[in-house]
């Protein structure tokens, strides 16, 4: 992996939700968590619920920071950063696959104790949710996808994606080059565009700050060289467990429709489609997105 120059003093100072900030050491990697929750009073006084949350690629916990307030009034929340992502650090390229990646989070999860009832993944988080759950049924009662990247690609795109990206990961100092790139050109700004969601600047400043830093550049392409979607997609009918699939209309990076026809495959899922939102419809509607979540949790 790219060694990362960042420093929690310096780069990590005004980090959202830093108060929760802490570094657990598992193996070979620093895991960077943040817990936060229950808030309320009410739940304080009884054996509160816990959920964890997973950021997708590219992301990082910051993405989640204006979400997960709302939903730790009534619960207690563990978010990571996953593999090579944001603050977790020492992940090899080995470790991007999904397989092994969903390994190093039940790794976590079980030495922290943290048993959760339900796993809220965004994106690619939401098949490591989904592996977890097959891998391992202790860890978690139910699935919340947001926007879960369940599926490969959809025609020659999806045949030539894995490819390329395995190919592009083997050139020398890449990484090091699109971090510069994102401090110098508007490659981030145009890469959420594609999201199809409206962000505000300071929405925008947490990705491109991300982007900056080579060694979370050098995971994600690590993580996309990896990542098999088509041999997890026939898996997904193993998934006994209950899965809620949020999808929004706008999303240019997983369309609705995609959602849909993996809504198929699971034997419990249940879907809806969030109106005039796209990819990061948590980041731009948290209100909205929290209220759905809280919905679905109370069923349980």
């Amino acid at each position: 992996m790219a060694q990362s120059g960042w420093q929690w003093e310096r780069e990590g100072a005004d980090w959202p939700l830093r108060a929760y900030s802490s570094f657990v050491s598992l193996g070979h990697i620093r895991w960077h968590v943040q817990r936060l929750g229950p808030l309320s009073a009410h739940a304080r006084t009884n054996p509160p619920r816990r959920i964890v949350l997973l950021h997708g690629t590219f992301s990082s916990t910051h993405s989640f920071r204006k979400l997960a307030p709302l939903l730790a009034e009534g619960y207690e929340l563990l978010m990571p950063d996953l593999p090579g992502h944001g603050w977790t650090q020492g992940a090899r390229a080995t470790d991007m696959a999904m397989p092994n990646m969903a390994s190093l989070l039940a790794q976590l999860i079980e030495s922290l104790g943290f048993y959760p009832a339900v796993i809220v993944g965004h994106s690619a988080g939401a098949a490591l949710a989904l592996r977890l759950g097959m891998n391992s049924g202790k860890l978690l009662d139910s699935v919340i996808s947001l926007n879960g990247a369940l599926l490969p690609l959809p025609g020659l795109w999806g045949q030539v994606f894995a490819p390329a990206a395995q190919l592009l990961d083997l050139v020398p100092g890449l990484a090091q080059l699109t971090a510069w790139r994102s401090r110098h050109s508007d490659w981030v700004d145009r890469l959420l565009a594609g999201t199809g969601s409206n962000l505000s600047a300071e929405d925008i400043a947490w990705y491109r700050r991300l982007a900056s830093d080579p060694g979370h550049v050098k995971a994600v392409m690590d993580m996309m060289a990896r990542w098999d979607l088509a041999g997890f997609a026939q898996c997904l009918p193993a998934f006994q467990g209950r899965i809620d699939l949020l999808a929004a209309s706008r999303d240019a990076t997983v369309p609705a429709s995609e959602i849909k026809r993996v809504a198929l495959l699971l034997p419990q899922a249940r879907c809806q489609v969030l109106r005039d939102l796209g990819h990061l419809a948590h980041e731009e509607a948290p209100q909205t997105v929290a209220a759905w979540i809280l919905e679905r949790l109370s069923r349980h």
